[in-house]
């Protein structure tokens, strides 16, 4: 076999877990494509013959390459975007050979085969951190690369390589104490009922989770009038949420200012957050923001186990 040939071969065998790889760090598989092309070019320029570990050599490519696209992408101030959810990502983390097998898929199974691990409001929470912070916490918590090895593509020291992967971690997932954990789990429970009403288009059943002088606050970029709205009452904020029913197929759950709250990411971009205030098992208030500068300033976690 030549040379060329074996090269390729042996890049094939890794292509599933560094698409892996990439999709998690750019949350994007068009750009995930893209940074595993560049990765390949590289290989081809450079002399295999002196690598001693092929697979670790071709992650830390890959996930230079992704980070750059990261820094780039942050220098432009543009929104990331995950233009294949259900996307790629992470049964490469646990074993290279899931990610081996899924290598040979087509698209559409190679997600299908990864998107059972991949969480939509993940994510987004993941785009809410910087390139740095993200890269630490993907390669370290999800691929469970050493700090030295994060430290090397991060161009830091391993010491500084840990405070960013903490640093991200206690951004993507909060530990509430034990009153704040009792509460968090009520107000799930109601903005659970919430959503599953939303997606099942059941009136009765919005209503009943409603406050009956609850009220609904939407800024003109999440109104589907194009302009802002409010709403008042149980009922009329409810068949409103059936107007809109469209999007709650592709929302999540997840931590919002530290309240349970509702995400709406079509294509893993977020668009709207609907912030919900609850009391007594019951959503009094509805912030539904949209504009952009908002979003930004919004605090957005995973919701705890």
């Amino acid at each position: 076999m030549a040379d060329s040939d074996w090269l390729a071969d042996a890049f094939e065998e890794q292509r599933g877990h560094l698409r892996a790889v990439a999709y998690r760090l750019l949350g994007s598989m068009t750009d995930a494509d893209d940074a595993v092309q560049d990765t390949w070019l590289r290989l081809t320029s450079a002399d295999a013959s002196k690598v001693d570990n092929l697979g670790g050599w071709l992650t830390t490519v890959v996930a230079r390459v992704s980070l750059n696209m990261l820094r780039s992408r942050q220098h432009r101030r543009e929104d990331p975007v995950g233009d294949s959810w259900p996307g790629a990502a992470s049964a490469a983390a646990a074993a290279g050979a899931a990610a081996t097998g899924a290598a040979g898929m087509a698209d559409p199974e190679f997600e299908a085969v990864l998107a059972d691990s991949v969480g939509l409001a993940l994510m987004v929470v993941l785009d809410t951190l910087t390139p740095a912070e993200r890269l630490a916490f993907v390669l370290h918590d999800m691929f469970a690369m050493p700090f030295p090895e994060v430290a090397a593509v991060l161009g830091r020291s391993t010491a500084a390589s840990r405070q960013l992967a903490s640093r991200a971690r206690r951004h993507v997932r909060v530990t509430p104490s034990p009153d704040q954990a009792g509460d968090l789990t009520r107000q799930r429970e109601v903005a659970a009922a919430f959503l599953a009403a939303s997606r099942g288009g059941d009136l009765s059943a919005l209503v009943a989770v409603l406050d009956s002088n609850a009220i609904l606050r939407a800024d003109a970029t999440a109104s589907l009038a194009g302009r802002p709205v409010e709403l008042h009452g149980a009922e009329v904020i409810a068949r409103g949420a059936l107007a809109a029913a469209g999007r709650s197929g592709q929302s999540w759950l997840a931590l919002v200012d530290g309240a349970v709250g509702v995400v709406f990411a079509p294509a893993g971009r977020l668009q709207v957050v609907l912030a919900l205030t609850i009391s007594d098992r019951r959503i009094t208030a509805i912030d539904v923001i949209g504009d952009t500068s908002r979003l930004r300033r919004l605090k957005l976690a995973l919701l705890p186990d």
